[in-house]
């Protein structure tokens, strides 16, 4: 073995890596419980990423985005001249694009919150079957009225994507009695979907669904995927869920579709500008329910991802393959 190959494979061996989170000790903590023989640094703020990768020289970055994309510190990953591979602590890597895969391996955390945020999709469809909005409001008012609820068995959930996310809101769907559709870049049959359609299908199948559940990630492809055209062919009755990127759902079309009561109303967990500013007409509709960005979010999340990366650094020391490497031209 030549001087530079042994090299090369002693810092596969021993790399340096960074842990870049708002809980970069507790994540560390995780790391080395696995990996005690590893030179750990933990950088938790955007601001002081460049330097803690300048001093430490480090192979790898594990890295939240724990405070947003906009001022998210990518050039520091991908113009540093020693990261080889950065880990991504949730699943989208739109923050992350583009990048070039032979100069920098990107891997994310795909499937690590599937089953919650299904279960939060689930939750926002019983959320309008129940008639919750109604009935709150109701009480706000001390106003008894008639009360009717219907059931999600029968009704149609259209999933757009079939990764980790919308396989798990098919298992929950299928195990409620519903029918489900679902849309993927590459159709094939897939587990408690019904049917398994393209993306040029969608026009099709708009008008089917009783739900639609967005599960996409966030790339040229699917960027206002969700358009006038979709709103337009949708039921009266739809319910619009997404828990997918901010850019997904095309925000103005979704505001004309409730201002001309397109649709029966939208659960949205994402947006294009996150926080969204108090001043959005978003705020202003009773048939919308608003959540901060938080279906994936659940207590021990971080150290279900940490482990993640734990068994893909395990594989990296090893010269093993990794999991979960996100192409940039697909998003996942």
């Amino acid at each position: 073995m030549s001087d530079q190959a042994h090299s090369r494979d002693q810092a596969m061996q021993t790399p340096i890596v960074i842990v870049h989170s708002d809980k970069a000790m507790q994540a560390k903590q995780v790391l080395q419980t696995r990996h005690p023989d590893l030179k750990v640094h933990c950088c938790e703020t955007y601001r002081d990423l460049p330097d803690v990768i300048s001093r430490t020289r480090a192979d790898i970055v594990y890295s939240v985005r724990f405070a947003g994309t906009p001022d998210f510190p990518r050039a520091a990953l991908l113009d540093s001249k020693t990261v080889k591979w950065v880990s991504v602590g949730g699943s989208g890597t739109d923050h992350l694009n583009p990048w070039d895969p032979h100069k920098l391996t990107v891997t994310n955390a795909a499937g690590v919150a599937a089953d919650m945020m299904a279960q939060y999709v689930l939750g926002m469809m019983l959320h309008f079957s129940l008639r919750l909005p109604q009935f709150l409001e109701a009480k706000r008012g001390r106003r008894w009225i008639a009360g009717q609820v219907e059931p999600i068995a029968d009704k149609v959930v259209l999933i757009i994507g079939l990764g980790k996310t919308g396989q798990a809101v098919a298992r929950l769907a299928k195990a409620n009695g519903m029918k489900t559709l679902g849309v993927r870049a590459r159709p094939q049959p897939v587990a408690c979907v019904d049917a398994v359609h393209g993306v040029s299908e969608l026009s099709q199948l708009w008008e089917r669904a009783d739900y639609v559940a967005v599960c996409v990630p966030l790339v040229e492809s699917t960027r206002a995927l969700i358009s006038s055209d979709a709103f337009r062919a949708m039921k009266e009755m739809a319910v619009l869920i997404d828990v997918s990127r901010g850019g997904v759902v095309d925000e103005q079309a979704l505001l004309d579709a409730l201002d001309s009561d397109l649709i029966r109303g939208a659960a949205l967990d994402v947006f294009s500008t996150e926080p969204l500013p108090d001043d959005h007409p978003l705020w202003a509709y009773e048939n919308v329910v608003i959540t901060p960005h938080c279906s994936s979010v659940f207590e021990g999340w971080e150290v279900k991802s940490v482990e993640m990366f734990s068994d893909n650094l395990t594989r990296y020391r090893r010269g093993e393959t990794l999991t979960n490497v996100v192409d940039p031209k697909r998003g996942y």
